[in-house]
């Protein structure tokens, strides 16, 4: 026997008829078992690649051309056809209701915004603003909510914002980064693309009101009570002038249709937007909208251009969207001169500072005024200012509406006819108040007793 490493063991020329045991070997330590892989990206798994596919094959097969014009009820059958001749004919996983989805989706990018359009269609979203192909708010009920949008990628999104501008003969790209734009409803849309906007391209609508908007719906919403509404419907029914004064979003464009209601159907009347929204209701409306400037830099055509051209239309009112620049001289004069009952909005946080708002507007026209023949035409033009705003708890309200009654020294004096007074927040966290009149008389009484409404006045401001 020869022993090996200790070992004993047989010399290879000879058999051995039973071995001695081996010493155990120790024990291995057992083999670390491999995480699990994580899941393949979303673009990669088979169900959304098998929907890429499909979407691929769907927009290859069909001519834009084709179906520019085709409205979405004609249009879905087809692609949904279509996607369901592609999944059979290459065993694709996809159920029904993941076909459906895709023909919604997809008739959504052919022929509208893409994402967007169950947002548009929604009646309770009032604004949609996109910040990037992932992230996407919406205003419901005068609040800001993220909504479950999402856009597959950065082009995705900029083929949306450059088919809206596209639709109005307008152009966005990296030359030109800036657009506004109205839809097809009346919507009215911003769009800001890179290098601007850092993160992707933002859009921003403002959706136009499918139904209009009256006294009664403002009183149900809170926003003034029901003597205030009789109060402005008389004011409206009595021609004077009244700029609506208050913040982005505060509802001026929707209080500036509720007031035009009680226009008599003989008047006419000249609108004068930079994107229209006024639903005027009257038989005799003219529609007059801003043009911008094409590519050369040619061919504007601002509000004071066409406040100035309105003049010679033979308007009995002038009823101007939003005044924010040289146009409120322009308005003025038209104030001044036989065009009672015409009105506007402007951007202010309360009836005096839309005074000054007006007075540094109608410096910008150029016309070397002193400050006290500018207060004075003001003064003489503007009868009442109605204040919004759009408070915390989301509710839009009448603050004040408050009436000029003439000049003191460089002063223009002013009195409040209404005022809403905070009390205090329920506990679903509405605000509280009260929307009280002051009880005072009325520089335009006489315009009142003219006009037949002295005692419906008297009624709404002191009940009696």
């Amino acid at each position: 026997m020869s022993t090996l490493f200790g070992r004993k063991t047989a010399p290879p020329s000879l058999a051995v008829a039973s071995p001695p045991p081996e010493e155990p070997k120790p024990a291995l330590p057992p083999a670390p078992v491999a995480p699990p892989a994580p899941p393949p990206p979303a673009a990669l798994r088979p169900v959304n690649r098998s929907l890429n596919d499909i979407r691929s094959q769907v927009l290859a097969r069909i001519d834009p051309a084709t179906i520019a014009d085709m409205p979405a009820e004609t249009l879905r059958p087809l692609v949904e056809r279509l996607i369901d001749d592609i999944a059979t004919t290459s065993r694709s996983q996809l159920n029904g209701r993941e076909q459906a989805t895709l023909a919604t989706e997809l008739v959504h990018d052919m022929i509208g915004l893409g994402p967007l359009e169950p947002l548009l269609a929604d009646d309770a979203i009032t604004d949609i603003m996109v910040n990037g192909p992932s992230r996407t708010f919406a205003e419901q009920r005068g609040k800001l909510v993220e909504m479950p949008v999402r856009f597959r990628d950065a082009g995705h999104l900029l083929n949306i914002a450059q088919r809206i501008a596209s639709a109005v003969g307008r152009r966005v790209d990296e030359s030109s980064p800036m657009v506004d734009a109205r839809l097809a409803d009346g919507s009215r849309v911003n769009i800001v693309v890179p290098p601007l906007a850092l993160d992707g391209a933002c859009i921003s609508i403002r959706k136009f009101a499918r139904r209009t908007i009256g006294f009664r719906e403002l009183v149900e919403f809170r926003s003034m009570s029901e003597p205030m509404a009789r109060a402005l419907e008389i004011i409206g029914r009595c021609r004077l002038n009244v700029i609506i004064s208050g913040g982005t979003g505060s509802g001026k464009t929707t209080l500036l249709n509720a007031m035009s209601r009680p226009i008599e159907a003989t008047e006419r009347v000249i609108t004068i937007e930079d994107a229209a929204e006024l639903q005027l209701q009257q038989p005799h409306v003219v529609r007059l909208e801003t043009r911008p400037p094409n590519l050369e830099g040619q061919g504007q055509v601002t509000q004071r251009d066409l406040v100035r051209n309105a003049l010679r239309m033979r308007p009995d009112r002038i009823i101007i969207g939003e005044v924010r620049g040289a146009e409120a001289f322009d308005m003025l004069q038209a104030m001044n001169t036989g065009h009672d009952g015409s009105m506007s909005t402007i951007h202010a946080n309360n009836p005096r500072d839309a005074l000054s708002r007006v007075e540094n507007m109608v410096l910008m026209a150029g016309m070397n005024l002193p400050s006290r023949a500018i207060r004075q035409q003001i003064a003489g033009a503007v009868n009442v200012i109605v204040q919004v705003q759009r408070m915390r708890d989301g509710v839009r309200r009448i603050t004040h509406v408050t009436e000029l009654v003439g000049m003191e020294g460089d002063v223009i004096l002013t009195q409040d006819l209404f005022t809403f007074e905070f009390r205090g927040e329920n506990r679903d966290g509405i605000l509280e108040g009260r929307y009280a009149a002051t009880g005072l008389r009325p520089r335009f009484a006489e315009r009142l007793a003219y006009f037949g409404q002295e005692a419906a006045w008297n009624t709404a401001t002191t009940g009696l």
